[in-house]
Parts: structure tokens; sequence; C-alpha cells
């Protein structure tokens, strides 16, 4: 197939009815994404929404779905960027999408300075391990720990690109619940509803949904928990955001 590329398969988006291209060695989308998508609020008619740290596109893809507006993803890695353009291209809808290949902390200034609706972000989650700890696969290594972005660097572009009053979310990990909230305060991004993800009941959650407003007023809601497994299978609640059903 021309879309694909050595190493590449083309994998559904089943909820979406949708294509994405992905590689083992190069990159893969995780749950987090999906989450992230559809945690997210979005205007349903139109509106400007932005995706940093976007991989293979698979975020703009699926708030794609949710909404009419224009999407925008920002992607640093020109092997990821590529894979992101051709999954567009694939599912046409590059009316409706279009990727930028390029460093998040620079795209206020290209961009513009509160350009955006809706910001969502799921920026690499570690700190820069020692030499010898990285990943050797460059491509996971940049996607998993913060070497050319940290949750600061983050934070503060999504700020800096969202309108007053717009919407901007995070997926991340459960532990840097506090220095996300302490940044999104800095940055003036007053957090507004949090939603903690458990991989089962009994298991304490490992990942983190959080959406703040530019300049809101304090009045932060915690959202019911979300369990991903009941035993060894998906809840209905999984099973809606991944099929659909």
């Amino acid at each position: 197939m021309d879309f694909l590329k050595e190493g590449e398969r083309l994998d559904y988006l089943l909820a979406e009815d949708m294509r994405i291209i992905q590689s083992p060695a190069v990159f893969s989308f995780s749950l987090d994404a999906v989450l992230l998508a559809r945690f997210v609020y979005v205007p349903i008619q139109k509106g400007n929404l932005i995706d940093l740290c976007s991989g293979n596109g698979v975020i703009p893809l699926f708030l794609s779905a949710r909404t009419k507006g224009k999407i925008t993803g920002v992607e640093i890695q020109e092997r990821l960027h590529d894979m992101a353009v051709r999954s567009i291209e694939y599912n046409k809808l590059q009316e409706r999408i279009q990727m930028i290949h390029g460093d998040i902390k620079e795209m206020p200034r290209v961009l513009g300075y509160g350009k955006f609706d809706v910001v969502t972000c799921n920026p690499p989650y570690f700190p820069t391990p020692s030499r010898d700890e990285i990943n050797e696969n460059e491509h996971l290594a940049i996607a998993r720990h913060e070497i050319l972005c940290t949750l600061e660097d983050a934070i503060k572009a999504s700020s800096q690109l969202s309108r007053q009053g717009g919407k901007v979310a995070f997926v991340h990990r459960p532990g840097r619940f506090l220095d996300i909230v302490t940044l999104m305060r800095k940055y003036k991004l007053e957090p507004k509803k949090v939603q903690f993800v458990y991989p089962k009941a009994g298991k304490e959650a490992n990942t983190l949904l959080i959406e703040g407003v530019k300049n809101g007023n304090p009045d932060l809601k915690i959202l019911p928990p979300l369990f991903i497994y009941n035993g060894n299978e998906y809840t209905p609640e999984m099973r809606e955001i991944l099929y659909g059903e």
C-alpha cells in the first residue's frame, strides 16, 4: 500500500471508523491518547483546536470525530510527523486537520498568542534519565522522556496558545499531579476538572486527566474514577470509548 512505509501497519480506530498508520519500532499510540481525546471539552460546530506533542496524529484524528472545528497538530519528530500527515490523508481529513513539524516551544511565536479555543497535550512523562538508562530507540526516548520538552515547556506553550477562557487539557501520571497544578497556575491556567484512571478496582491510579481554563476562576471538580478493566475484560465505559458500544 502506497500509504505505508517499511515496518508500518494500518490500524483501526474502531469507535471513530478511521485508520491510523503505526510502527512498533517508531511509535504506536497508547490508551492515554484515547482518554485525553474523550476527556477534553470540544466545541461541536466550530472552533480552533491544537494538539501538542501529537506523535502520529492520533489525538487530532480522535478530535475530528467530535468537532467540525479546525485542528492543528504539532510534532517535533519528522518521522512521526510524516506518519501523521499520511494518516490524515488516508482518512481524507486534510481540509480539517493540519500537521506542523516543529517545536511546541516555538508555536506561540509561529502561530500567534491566544489563537486557540482548545489545547490538548500528551507530553513526555519522565525526566531525562542518565545516558546508560535512556531508550536506545531515539523515537521512543523522545516521546517518553523530557529530552526536547519538559512539563513546564508544555504547560507554558499551551497557556500562550490558548485564548482567554480557552480550555487546556493534559494527560499525565498521578505522581506529577501537584507539579502540574502548580505549573498550570503559574501560567494562568486554572484547573477546573480532574479524573483519575485506574487499571482496575483495588489498584492505584496510573493516569491523570486534567483540564483548565485560561484565567478561569477557582472551582475544581473531581470526576468519578474511570476503571479500565473488570477482571480481564474492558469495563463497559472503556468499551464505549474504544469501540463505540
